[in-house]
């Protein structure tokens, strides 16, 4: 039976009997729904972030089936809400998220049985405490042998169910897969463990390497070890998952996932579980002329679970899966091809979203980027580029002396900036003389005086719910964290039942609030204020305006008035004699780390990349004296919040600006204009960033095209080069008339090019609309990835 078109995310009906009986089970999307929970759930993403940046949604495919992969996992609930709103405001998509079993009940299930989700059995989400202890006996010459003290493994395991250790700070809990039940106190497990601490916790022996190797020939655990206790899951069934999944995307809807497998509050990202895969290649399987599509999705977040916090959607370059590869998953090398795609999709995420290997390391790394960028005033979108690139630098020359060097110094700053309890861009208004300060901090505190005549009522009003979220969140957290293999302090939850909490509570305390006011109205007209003839009724329907009202004016001027209030201790220290001097002097030594961080970007950004000049991001400062707050490409353009997603980068003190020319400003100006017709999450100022006027050839020796895209996805990585190993070829910085005129000529001299070589071949009738053609085709080719760019991204990471 064929199927028939169906609109987005709604489920194909097969002849088969499994896949009819796989639809009814599921929840089919429905498209008037899916729009009215968006529309009427948007304000909570709007109340919630201060800003939520998309960045190459013109990247997503108008039509045909995707598989949208969403990395880090970082905010439970919140990510899908905040994905699904930016697609379909974006992109016009639709599209249905795979959830937990675990979470399809109450307002959440109800929430996902309305946008289509598929519901997803794990076994994490159903283990439970088993009885005794297990270890490994054997680990030299048997390391697949599990042994236990105390168990029942006949009737609280089975073949193909889990095993889960419990979880350790800063490391995740292994999972262990069950092959064969020898007795009640032996199992074969699947393959052997690896990693130093599940083998120190299976053997109790401290002579583990950092492989998991023991390093002593002794055999056995130690001496009177008596094993770790562990959860059992049984065996997850997901037949109907992955075949309604295929039904979704041969019929041209969307699936979201995310493909680490839960969410969680790292700074890495985790394996990627071979769910995705298979869902790729089962899908391909099927129907190989499909026309899937993969998506990477970065989901970067500054402070995820603080309330008014930053996020940046970056959507990468759409790859498909090679034939290849497909055919490998049908014949009997299925391992080898769930391996290779998921390679793929680990670059692909990597490319998109920032990764360092400890908290400590993502502190310094987006301290570095704010010396390295000192004197620009950098969008958002760029400044999860940069701290992208400096985190894959870091990867690279971790070892190296100058970055150990260039951290360490960093660390020291960062220490001095807690000790005088101010922030990084503070440090510039040591810069400015004593009547300076004075008048600054006077007519601050003045304006946070007038603000908090908006900002104390509403915070009143609303601070039964700002307890009770603050409360309820950090109880769920810590149970959250109790119950995960993964996490780390449990932030990643704390977000999603701040939004649930306020969203239950709000309308109770209103409708309090509201209550009061018409019954104070009907005693005594609110103490004579109110006319006789206002009926209480009208006053209580008035209330559930103006009381939303008031504390909706609290959260704007709030905002406003915290970052005002967050100025005021640096302005004092500077006034203060005994505290101005040390406030100078770290100016003086932020500006001395500042030109440190340059120089050792200018001299470790070539050793990564050939092209470092040409596709670096920000002009160096320290070499000609150039600082710009302009909008040229990789410098933040008008208006746009900079810094690391609650401050703006101040103008540096450490050199003077230089003005443009009018002629400058006025081909920048113009140059604008004509990007309007681009999507406005990108700038595409600098020309040097699309493929057709790459200095590079288009291709190695008439093989696939490579990628050349910007950093919108696909690009730029490491300090000044291609993002996750991607080839990005520079044109020129187009900030000075040089380089206009530069590009102008380039330009003129390449379609002449294509002129002549369309004359010789069809004849110059048809020169005009050939080249036309070929150019919109140069620069849309010159964003994908080839399997050959794939293969440079795993050597470049």
């Amino acid at each position: 039976m064929a199927e028939e078109p169906k609109s987005d995310g709604q489920v194909a009906t097969l002849g088969d009997s499994k896949s009819r009986q796989a639809a009814k089970e599921l929840y089919p999307m429905s498209n008037w729904k899916y729009d009215a929970f968006l529309h009427t759930f948007s304000v909570l993403v709007d109340l919630f972030f201060r800003e939520v940046h998309p960045r190459g949604a013109w990247r997503v495919p108008r039509s045909g089936p995707i598989l949208f992969i969403a990395a880090p996992h970082a905010n439970q609930f919140v990510d899908a809400l905040v994905l699904q709103r930016t697609l379909k405001n974006e992109a016009k998509r639709r599209v249905g998220f795979l959830v937990a079993k675990k979470s399809i009940h109450g307002f959440v299930g109800y929430a996902s049985r309305q946008t289509g989700s598929v519901p997803v059995g794990r076994p994490q989400d159903i283990a439970k405490p088993a009885k005794g202890t297990i270890y490994l006996p054997d680990p030299h010459h048997d390391p697949t042998l599990i042994r236990g003290i105390d168990t029942d493994f006949e009737n609280e395991a089975e073949v193909g169910g889990m095993f889960f250790l419990p979880s350790v700070k800063g490391q995740t809990g292994t999972a262990i897969e069950i092959a064969q039940i020898l007795g009640p106190n032996e199992v074969r497990i699947k393959r052997p463990v690896k990693g130093k601490v599940p083998m120190f916790q299976l053997t109790g022996r401290d002579d583990v390497d950092k492989d998991g190797n023991l390093t002593s020939e002794v055999n056995g655990p130690r001496e009177g070890y008596e094993g770790i206790k562990y959860k059992a899951a049984p065996k997850v069934d997901q037949t109907q998952v992955y075949e309604a999944v295929f039904d979704r995307l041969k019929s041209g809807g969307c699936i979201g996932i995310f493909p680490e497998g839960g969410s969680h509050d790292r700074t890495e990202l985790l394996p990627l579980k071979a769910g995705v895969a298979i869902m790729a290649l089962g899908t391909l399987a099927e129907d190989p002329n499909c026309g899937l599509k993969i998506v990477p999705v970065g989901m970067n977040y500054f402070h995820p679970h603080k309330f008014r916090s930053r996020a940046v959607i970056e959507f990468g370059a759409p790859f498909e899966i090679p034939s290849d590869l497909v055919e490998k998953y049908k014949g009997n090398q299925r391992r080898d091809a769930i391996g290779q795609t998921l390679d793929m999709c680990y670059q692909a995420l990597s490319a998109v979203t920032v990764s360092s290997p400890d908290y400590d390391t993502l502190m310094c790394i987006q301290a570095a980027r704010r010396l390295y960028v000192t004197g620009r005033k950098v969008p958002l979108p760029r400044v999860v580029e940069l701290n992208r690139k400096l985190a894959t630098g870091f990867s690279k020359f971790k070892d190296d002396p100058r970055i150990i060097d260039v951290m360490q110094r960093v660390r020291d700053y960062d220490r001095q900036l807690r000790y005088l309890n101010i922030r990084d861009h503070q440090v510039a208004y040591a810069t400015m003389n004593w009547p300076k300060v004075v008048l600054t901090l006077l007519y601050r505190v003045a304006k946070l005086i007038v603000l908090s005549a908006g900002v104390v009522p509403g915070t009143v009003l609303f601070a039964p719910i700002f307890i009770a979220t603050k409360i309820i969140s950090r109880k769920k957290a810590k149970e959250a964290l109790a119950g995960s293999t993964v996490k780390i302090q449990g932030r990643d939850v704390i977000a999603t039942w701040k939004i649930l909490v306020a969203m239950a509570l709000a309308p109770v305390l209103y409708n309090f609030y509201s209550i009061l006011l018409a019954f104070k109205v009907y005693q005594d007209h609110l103490w004579g204020y109110v006319p006789a003839w206002v009926p209480f009724w009208l006053v209580f329907l008035a209330g559930w305006v103006v009381f939303p009202a008031i504390t909706f004016a609290g959260f704007r001027f709030g905002e406003v008035a915290m970052d005002i209030l967050k100025s005021l201790r640096p302005l004092i220290l500077c006034i203060n004699p005994t505290s101005s001097y040390s406030v100078h002097k770290l100016r003086e030594r932020r500006a001395e780390l500042s030109e440190h961080v340059v120089k050792t970007i200018n001299e470790l950004g070539p050793e990564m990349y050939e092209d470092f000049e040409h596709t670096r991001l920000i002009t160096d400062p320290f070499r000609d004296g150039f600082f710009s707050s302009t909008g040229e490409a990789g410098i933040g353009g008008d208006g746009e919040k900079a810094g690391a997603g609650e401050e703006e980068e101040p103008q540096s003190p450490v050199s003077p600006s230089t003005s443009l020319s009018r002629e400058e400003r006025m081909a920048r100006r113009s140059t604008n204009r004509s990007s309007q017709a681009i999507p406005r999450t990108e700038s595409f100022s600098n020309i040097g960033a699309v493929g057709m006027f790459a200095t590079r050839p288009p291709s190695r020796a008439g093989g696939p095209s490579r990628s050349r895209s910007s950093s919108s996805g696909g690009g730029g990585g490491g300090f000044g080069g291609p993002m996750g190993g991607f080839p990005v070829s520079g044109f020129t910085s187009l900030n000075s008339k040089e380089g206009f005129n530069e590009a102008s000529s380039k330009i003129r001299e390449a379609m002449a090019e294509r002129g002549q070589l369309r004359r010789r071949r069809s004849g110059a009738a048809m020169s005009t609309s050939t080249t036309t053609t070929d150019t919109t085709d140069g620069a849309t080719n010159g964003g994908e990835s080839s399997e050959d760019g794939w293969e440079e991204a795993k050597k470049a990471a």
